[in-house]
């Protein structure tokens, strides 16, 4: 469907796994992303931005190389100085130094730095599947600092983000999954037991809190704390990781953070890692598989397109698509030689929500006949009628889900 759609595409030369977003996909990444963003800003985060390598000694310390290094592709020396540098394979260890960037008071705190971060795994050739397993894959990542007492409410809030965001593109066949550390094997992980058993009650407590249906597994943890994960079905049966939540007691002490508090002590802040997406690309892959290609009117690359009866009405059809634009709705214009009955037969396989048929009755009254994916004929209306149908739709449908 990617391909039928004109989503993204994939190149042996550039490599496997490695997605091209088309214009139509990345108009669509475009559109997610501009959404949580503003549900971001609304909850107080501050968007920063930090580079897809880093020096091998950061994620020396963060761990991530010591238990993922075989997974990332490997450092890269500099000709001449001597550095090792990886390609990024989480945002995480950066953000740590965004946050060490600043000395904090227990006042300034939660800090919440938000970024869609691109980032980089040497998946298996053999692993590598559509969009959902990739090399090369952006993370609508967050992490927030926070002072222990604010962890709880901190937790809340991205649980309550995380469902706005599933509510409002329609995933509501998912299970809220308590990933925790495997008490048999617990070299796998870094921290000791006392900063693990806070971090799992603390997720526990935030779950039947907000009245989640939740299983528990055992030994799903990230190696530096434990986590929620929200595991979507997609249309074929099978459950993908998309949001998650985790709770991180281990990087604050391995990256030395620190704020002052109340006490005029330095204390450690509790670290949370969101992404109510999980990546973008394993999203948009489940988003596709769910909707059949048929997106909301407020996300989908393109809104109506106008179909001419013939040549002869190409003017008028750009005078539409014109008027059309400048109410922000995106369309365009099918004016080819060719029968209008091929025409919605294209629009329909393109699942273009509208078609807006233009002939020699409707360029004389100013007006478009309306046809709806799926549906057939609903009428003829007004551009502007039209228009104003349109926006109201739209406005409806994320009003209800709104925060």
């Amino acid at each position: 469907m990617g391909k039928e759609l004109e989503l993204f595409t994939f190149s042996k030369k550039v490599g496997l796994g490695l997605p091209l977003w088309l214009p139509k996909g990345a108009a669509l990444r475009e559109r997610l992303e501009n959404f949580l963003k503003k549900a971001q800003k609304k909850a107080g985060y501050e968007m920063v931005v930090t580079p897809h390598i880093g020096q091998k000694e950061l994620y020396v310390t963060s761990g991530h190389y010591e238990k993922y290094g075989a997974d990332s592709f490997q450092p890269i020396k500099t000709p001449n100085e001597g550095e090792e540098f990886m390609l990024k394979p989480m945002n995480c260890p950066h953000h740590c130094e965004i946050y060490n960037s600043s000395p904090w008071s227990y006042r300034d705190l939660p800090k919440r730095f938000a970024e869609f971060g691109t980032v980089y795994r040497y998946e298996q050739s053999g692993e590598l599947h559509g969009l959902t397993r990739v090399r090369g894959f952006t993370q609508d990542d967050a992490h927030i600092f926070c002072t222990p007492d604010q962890l709880d409410e901190e937790f809340k809030k991205v649980i309550d983000l995380t469902l706005y965001v599933f509510d409002t593109l329609g995933f509501d066949d998912f299970t809220a999954q308590v990933s925790l550390r495997d008490p048999e094997n617990k070299e796998k992980y870094i921290g000791s037991d006392e900063v693990w058993d806070k971090a799992e009650n603390a997720i526990i407590s935030a779950a039947n809190e907000k009245g989640l249906n939740y299983v528990i597994e055992k030994g799903e943890a990230a190696f530096y704390g434990p986590k929620l994960d929200f595991m979507v079905k997609d249309a074929l049966g099978r459950s993908w990781q998309l949001g998650t939540i985790q709770v991180d007691y281990n990087l604050p002490e391995r990256f030395d953070l620190t704020y002052k508090g109340s006490d005029n002590e330095m204390h450690r802040p509790v670290m949370i890692h969101r992404a109510p997406f999980g990546s973008m690309e394993r999203f948009i892959a489940v988003l596709l598989e769910n909707t059949g290609g048929n997106f909301p009117l407020w996300l989908i690359p393109e809104q109506a397109v106008i179909l001419t009866l013939s040549e002869k009405f190409e003017k008028y059809s750009q005078k539409v698509l014109t008027s059309l634009e400048n109410d922000e709705i995106r369309a365009s214009a099918n004016n080819r030689n060719d029968t209008i009955g091929k025409k919605i037969r294209e629009a329909e396989m393109s699942k273009i929500p509208y078609m807006l048929i233009v002939g020699e009755q409707e360029e004389k009254d100013g007006t478009v006949s309306v046809r709806k994916h799926g549906e057939g004929d609903i009428g003829v209306m007004s551009i502007e009628e039209f228009a104003e149908m349109i926006n109201k739709e739209i406005k409806k449908t994320l009003k209800a889900f709104e925060v």
